[in-house]
């Protein structure tokens, strides 16, 4: 079981992200957002195995947001990640607040503990739309990235530490407005 330190949006504007989704989700072969059970949300960090207990990353987490309130992140722009699946995800305007509590996240665990993917360096701010595009909808699915010319706001309003497969959260903590 894996441990992820989040930042969700638990409210109405989610609805923004959901719906792209749903429109991704006609990419996969089966639908892998709604499938989570989980609210559109930005992982900081991912740790496997024991090294890392639910009380450190809470804590880390804790501190890391301390202060802050909630973030409304606007995205105008849908990427990918390269790879079998391809992966699509919303791209966030450029939000310091992110790259803030990522930063202090790292800084109180140490990253050789965290997935390659969430360490300082490697990591990209991203909210996932779909992370099984079947091979023989990828064309589509870049097309449709590509095609993307709206702009969206969404209010990420809840931070909490979960672990995974299936999500089940373990600590969670809103954020004032």
């Amino acid at each position: 079981m894996a441990l992820a330190i989040n930042i969700r949006a638990d409210n109405g504007s989610a609805g923004e992200i959901e719906r792209l989704w749903d429109q991704v989700g006609a990419f996969e072969a089966e639908p892998s957002m709604r499938a989570l059970g989980y609210r559109p949300h930005f992982t900081f960090a991912i740790y496997d195995g024991p090294a890392i207990d639910e009380r450190t990353a809470w804590e880390a987490l804790l501190a890391a947001t301390a202060g802050e309130t909630q973030l409304r992140i606007a995205f105008k722009r849908i990427r990918w990640f390269e790879g079998s699946p391809l992966v699509l995800w919303a791209e966030p305007e450029v939000e310091e607040a992110l790259a803030r509590i990522h930063r202090a996240v790292s800084a109180a665990i140490d990253p050789s503990h965290c997935r390659p993917h969430y360490r300082p360096g490697a990591w990209t701010p991203h909210c996932t739309l779909g992370t099984g595009v079947a091979n023989e909808r990828r064309n589509d699915a870049i097309a449709f990235a590509l095609a993307f010319d709206r702009s969206i706001e969404v209010t990420f309003d809840v931070v909490d530490c979960v672990v995974f497969p299936p999500v089940r959260i373990v600590a969670e903590r809103r954020l004032a407005a």
